[in-house]
Parts: C-alpha cells; structure tokens; sequence
C-alpha cells in the first residue's frame, strides 16, 4: 500500500468511526422518540429535529479532530447563517447530519448521514451512512466507489421503460406540469424516497435507473454525484455539466445508472425547455 492509499484508509476508518458513533449516540436513539417541540419548521416543506442539530455539532467536532483547521459547511450552520456557504469556494468538509429528516421526524425511513470533503467546489471524497442498516458508500475522486468496502459498478434495472425517479417537490407550477407532461409517460415512475442518502444507492444498485433533482443543495448532493459518477452511472447538470458545490443558487441536476439514460432524459428535459 502506497502513502495516498494509505491516507485514503486511515481517513475512510476515521470516518466511519464517527459516523457510527454519531448515529449510536444521537441519531438512532432519537428515532421514533421525537417529542413535538424537538421538531420545527424549517421552511415550506422542511423541517428541523433536536437530532439533526445535535448530530452536526457531533459530526462537526470530530471531523475537526481528524483533520484539525478544515473548515466546516454543515447544512444547520449554513440555515443559521448563509455566509457559511462561502466556505464552499476553498477546501472544506460539508455535513447532512440527517438526510431526510422529513422521514426521520415521522418515525419512518429512510433517512442517512450525508459527509463530503470538497476543493475550490469541487467534490474530493464523500461517505453516505444508513444509520438503521450500517450500510456505508464511499467514493474517492478516481478511485472508484465502494459500499462496506467492496468496488460497485452501477447497472441499470434493465426494465422497459426506465424507471424513474423525479422529485416534483420545489418544481415550480409550470415546470411540474411540463415534467408530468412530456417526462413521465417516457419512464415507469415510482416514489422517491425523499432522501438523497437512499436515492444515489438506488441509482446505482440497479433498482431506480433516472432521477430529476430540482433543489441541488452542496450538502443533499455532494456525496451522492461523486459515489454514482465514481461507480460509472452519471450526475450531472441537466446540459452535462460538472455538478460543483459551489453552485449554491443553482437548480436542476440528473442522475443516472449509465451515461446513455442520462443522455436520454437530459434530451427530453432540453426539449421540453425548449418548448418542443
């Protein structure tokens, strides 16, 4: 084992440590235990807990430890105060404490611990944990993706049509009719999960083949486009475009289990932009 391979494993067993000592201590033990006036509204459509804020103190605690001075962007620092969000411009950690907390607040899965480590906007390493299943998916920039670590190379479901996938949540009126309109009748469609965490595993394991994300938040998706894109599926901007975590007031992102059904869905999202 070289000196980076080694770093790489010192670093990816430091994390994981962390992750399942965040998800025993906080995450787990408040699950289905919520009392009412541990959750807030956040905004329309989202909400916060008592877990995901104490869970990113946690989290951001012991990432400083493994690499002491990297600044941190975690997705409850950044609601409290947006200039976090120019830490995403340099090198920087970035942390979904839960994603998914919408299902987590109701007592239901799925639900993940989301962790990236990004240069100059630029997704470096990214980890997503299962809490409940301990299932944990790891991506290197150019080493390839991994769950539990062993190598995955993303398939497609193999049904036809594709399945899909599409978030309609914070489409705008206009766009969700369209994207039922002209994107839909072209794929079998089937629930998202509301949790990215759940969601790029999917794409990449053979069970979802496309999904459309509109809200493209650095936290929600760094990890997720690096593991997929990593394990030979594609994420990316709906024109092809690199996905960059710097990109904060950004929307709309693909992800695919091959280059080719990306291809398909970005030239019917073009198409119906361009009003057919």
């Amino acid at each position: 084992m070289n000196d980076t391979e080694q770093d790489i494993s010192s670093l990816d067993t430091a994390v994981a440590e962390l992750l399942r000592d965040v998800s025993e201590k906080i995450v787990l033990p408040r699950f289905r235990s919520l009392a009412p006036d541990q959750i807030e509204n956040k905004a329309a459509d989202d909400v916060v807990t008592i877990a995901d804020t104490e869970a990113e103190d946690m989290l951001a605690e012991g990432l400083g430890k493994i690499i002491p001075g990297l600044p941190i962007v975690g997705e409850e620092a950044a609601h409290a105060d947006p200039a976090v969000l120019d830490r995403l411009t340099s090198s920087c950690w970035i942390i979904d404490p839960i994603d998914g907390t919408n299902n987590f607040a109701s007592g239901k899965e799925p639900f993940g611990i989301l962790i990236a480590m990004a240069d100059n906007g630029v997704t470096q390493t990214g980890w997503i944990y299962d809490p409940v299943s301990g299932r944990l998916c790891t991506a290197h920039q150019g080493k390839g993706a991994f769950i539990d670590g062993e190598r995955v190379t993303a398939r497609s479901s193999g049904h036809s049509p594709p399945v899909a996938a599409i978030s309609l949540v914070f489409m705008d009126d206009a766009q969700r009719e369209a994207t039922k309109q002209h994107i839909a009748p072209h794929y079998s469609l089937v629930d998202i999960p509301r949790c990215a965490a759940e969601q790029y595993p999917r794409l990449g394991l053979g069970i979802n083949d496309v999904s459309i994300f509109e809200r493209t938040l650095a936290w929600d998706h760094a990890a997720g486009v690096l593991w997929l894109n990593e394990a030979g599926g594609k994420a990316a901007r709906i024109d092809g475009t690199a996905y960059r975590v710097d990109e904060h007031g950004r929307t709309g992102l693909i992800g695919a289990a091959t280059p080719e059904l990306f291809d398909e869905l970005a030239a019917r999202m073009a198409a119906m932009d361009n009003g057919f």
